[in-house]
């Protein structure tokens, strides 16, 4: 295929997934390519030598996508291996470092911030994070401890601070830290080679950013999970006040991603603000205002929030519906999506939700028919991106995924 022709079947594609963000009906609907680890079984690799080797990684990705022909993939690839190993990154365990080198890799549910910290973060969130929270979290980070304290300098004193990058234990631990950063940089370049490589093969990006809802930022690495369950009733003021603050700083640099990778769509998973986790009205105070400002902020800098509601939502259907038409993705784990379209269809573009079963232990015929039903139902009168429940999962078989693939074009418009 010529270069003429790929700029034109990248415009068609990327065309056809903007049309549905914006809930106009297209000639069919979009599918889309989201997985970790599943492409390594098309070239026979493990997923271990796909964590450590992003070569190996972007080749099989490459496999992937030659072969399901998407309207869009995520770049969002795993192999920072090297990296973790380099820093001693404590709270997550991966392929052939705690998990088996075929298993995916794993977050320790864990407290890395203890309750009467929430001053020292209000105070001066970057302070708490270089000397109390990084240490914490990595062996390497340890060294930001010993890094001199500038906020409480002043004069001579800045400048007699300097001596403390002297001290051996800052510089071994430095120098741990641009090794790892020199090995997470050659990732990140090869990585966007491929995105380079991908659009001019035809083939757009489904996601530029990345940030997080304030909520699942205590939860997930600061508070864990036990921490933020306790806090919603015994500091719920100091709690409400963090996520205020970290809500500003998760989403000040997220443009600059986006226009770094030339894709406006910012993705943010969500974990926490799920039935069976918080009850409506806890939602209405910890989690829906702080995400929904989130939100608003990134369509108003012109950006695509799409939101993976991991889990079940059901009973946040119309609490969610709070946002402005046409300007958004919500990507739907285990939410009925016939019921998600009823409340939500005029007001954002619905993603998923294949489920994970069919695709690993269903037939072809199981998936074609799952899809067809969300392709008739869902997709009617646009507003629709076909995916697995949380992308394809990495046991699942690799006919089950193509029949996923294909389906966008037998029940085409």
């Amino acid at each position: 295929m010529n270069e003429i022709d790929n700029t034109a079947l990248y415009d068609e594609r990327w065309q056809r997934i903007v049309d549905n963000i914006a809930l106009r009906e297209t000639d069919r609907v979009p599918f889309v390519y989201f997985s970790t680890f599943w492409a390594t079984k098309l070239g026979g690799i493990t997923f271990e030598e796909a964590m450590y080797d992003v070569n190996k990684y972007i080749d099989v990705t490459r496999q992937a996508l030659d072969m399901l022909n998407p309207d869009a993939f995520s770049s969002l690839l795993f192999a920072f291996g090297d990296a973790l190993e380099g820093v001693d990154f404590k709270p997550m365990k991966w392929p052939g470092h705690g998990t088996d080198p075929n298993a995916t890799f794993q977050y320790i549910d864990q407290e890395f911030m203890s309750a009467d910290e929430y001053d020292d973060y209000l105070f001066d969130p970057t302070g708490f994070y270089l000397r109390k929270y990084l240490p914490r979290l990595a062996g390497a980070y340890e060294a930001l401890a010993l890094l001199p304290d500038y906020s409480a300098t002043a004069e001579w004193d800045l400048i007699a601070s300097v001596a403390g990058f002297g001290n051996p234990d800052l510089q071994a631990g430095m120098k741990r830290l641009f090794e790892a950063g020199e090995k997470t940089g050659y990732v990140l370049g090869q990585l966007g080679g491929f995105e380079q490589e991908a659009k001019q093969a035809g083939t757009p990006l489904i996601g530029g950013g990345f940030t997080k809802a304030p909520f699942d930022l205590f939860a997930d690495f600061l508070r864990g999970s036990k921490g933020c369950m306790i806090d919603m009733f015994r500091n719920k003021d100091k709690l409400l006040a963090a996520m205020d603050k970290a809500q500003i700083l998760l989403t000040r640099h997220v443009e600059a991603s986006t226009q770094l990778h030339g894709c406006p769509i910012v993705f943010m998973p969500l974990h926490w603000g799920l039935d069976g986790f918080m009850s409506p009205d806890q939602f209405k105070t910890f989690y829906w205002p702080q995400l929904r400002k989130s939100v608003l902020e990134l369509i108003d800098k012109g950006l695509v929030p799409c939101l993976l509601w991991e889990g079940d939502c059901t009973t946040r259907l119309e609490i969610i519906a709070d946002i402005p038409p046409g300007k958004a993705i919500y990507w739907f784990e285990r939410t009925d999506l016939v019921k998600a379209k009823e409340v939500l269809g005029d007001i954002v573009c619905l993603r998923g939700n294949v489920p994970t079963s069919i695709l690993i232990a269903g037939t072809p015929d199981d998936v074609d028919d799952y899809c067809r039903n969300l392709i008739q139902k869902v997709g009617k009168g646009g507003g629709f991106i076909l995916d697995g429940s949380i992308g394809v999962p990495d046991e699942a078989k690799v006919e089950n995924v193509v029949a996923m693939a294909e389906s966008v074009k037998k029940y085409a418009n």
